[in-house]
């Protein structure tokens, strides 16, 4: 069983885990799709719940600010699964926080 299989698993038993993907987090690419220009590492935004959440719309947009001086447009936008994209997370864990194991 692999990664999503687990993370698909636990979300079906109303587990929420550290993966856990709702509208408007910002998302990393896990992998490349070339087909797009869009390659592993790459951030985004989930803008809209697929599928009853089987997959995500993830936008993808210009820097807005700093040297890239830009307008934040839209250059991409693209339907994606659980296993290719990952949350990214801006605070730390609480330190009140127990990992615990999932088990399906």
């Amino acid at each position: 069983m692999n990664f999503e299989d687990i993370t698909n698993k636990a979300v079906e038993k109303g587990v929420e885990t550290a993966n856990t993907i709702k509208l408007l987090d910002v998302v990393a690419l896990t992998v490349d799709l070339p087909e797009y220009n869009l390659y592993r590492g790459q951030v985004g935004t989930v803008v809209e719940l697929l599928a009853s959440d089987a997959a995500f719309e993830v936008e993808f947009s210009d820097t807005s600010g700093g040297l890239r001086l830009r307008n934040g447009r839209t250059y991409e936008s693209v339907g994606l699964r659980p296993a290719q994209i990952m949350v990214l997370h801006f605070e730390p864990a609480s330190p009140d926080s127990v990992p615990e194991m999932v088990s399906v």
